[in-house]
């Protein structure tokens, strides 16, 4: 269904109603493998998923890019999400200790002006993407449907014994509907920039020209639930992430070797 004038309509000013802009790629098969749990599988295509947007949450502006890659659960395809990197701190901590959504911080650019679109992502002083394009026509919507997103809740046990855990790993699943009422294309360029603290250029390459276009959608549903466990040893070389995002990590920061020998008993 087109959409009508109402759909598209917002008070100057408001946040409300911003189109998100939407980039998908294709990527090594291997590469997303790598990143996803035992238990989480690879789907039938191997695309990486990028939308950066402006939306109230839940009363104030939120810019953010979320990072998805193709994955299967139990047989259903979706969505796994490899991390929300956000500008605001409070939706960040309730997020991950609720739900799981593997929300960090960053600083984001997002804007049209005319017909250019421009984004660009920060974390930790290292620009790890951008995009610059310009609209060139409305693109064809296609009919309403549900969105299935991967999430994984997990808590280590206090202390930090190996293997253990206080929550072991679960999926959450998040089922969404919606109706698309406003695409618009947009050619540009897509560049993914080296960053340790967040590897989309090393660990989640193109492998094939990115695809781009402006989107709103009306939001008709969303679930979260809790689904079922995740083997937890097989899990536990995928506990340790950068932040609160997915990437693997060391102790919370980007893959390292740490040096035990040079710190006080007791402090590893």
């Amino acid at each position: 269904m087109p959409a009508t004038e109402n759909d598209l309509k917002i008070n100057p000013g408001d946040i409300l109603g911003w189109p998100a802009l939407k980039i998908d790629y294709p990527t090594d098969p291997a590469k997303i493998a790598a990143l996803l749990p035992p238990g989480i599988d690879p789907s039938d295509s191997a695309n990486v998923h990028l939308t950066i947007y402006c939306m109230p949450v839940p009363d104030e502006p939120e810019y953010g890019v979320l990072m998805t890659v193709d994955a299967d659960y139990r047989g259903q395809k979706g969505v796994y999400t490899i991390g929300y990197g956000i500008d605001q701190e409070s939706a960040i901590y309730i997020s991950k200790d609720m739900n799981g959504q593997p929300k960090f911080p960053c600083q984001i650019e997002y804007y049209r002006l005319g017909k250019n679109v421009s984004a660009r992502c920060v974390h930790q002083g290292y620009t790890f993407l951008e995009f610059k394009g310009a609209t060139t026509g409305p693109a064809e919507l296609p009919e309403a449907g549900t969105d299935y997103e991967w999430w994984v809740k997990v808590s280590r046990a206090v202390g930090g014994a190996e293997k253990a855990y206080d929550f072991p790993p679960h999926v959450v699943m998040v089922k969404a509907g919606s109706r698309p009422v406003y695409r618009e294309s947009v050619a540009g360029e897509l560049r993914l920039l080296e960053s340790p603290w967040d590897p989309i250029a090393e660990l989640l390459p193109m492998a094939g020209e990115p695809s781009a276009y402006l989107s709103i959608a009306e939001h008709t549903s969303r679930q979260i639930t809790l689904e079922g466990p995740l083997d937890p040893e097989a899990f536990w070389p995928y506990v340790d992430t950068i932040g609160s995002s997915r990437w693997p990590g060391t102790l919370g920061g980007p893959r390292r070797e740490v040096d035990w020998s040079a710190y006080p008993a007791g402090l590893k």
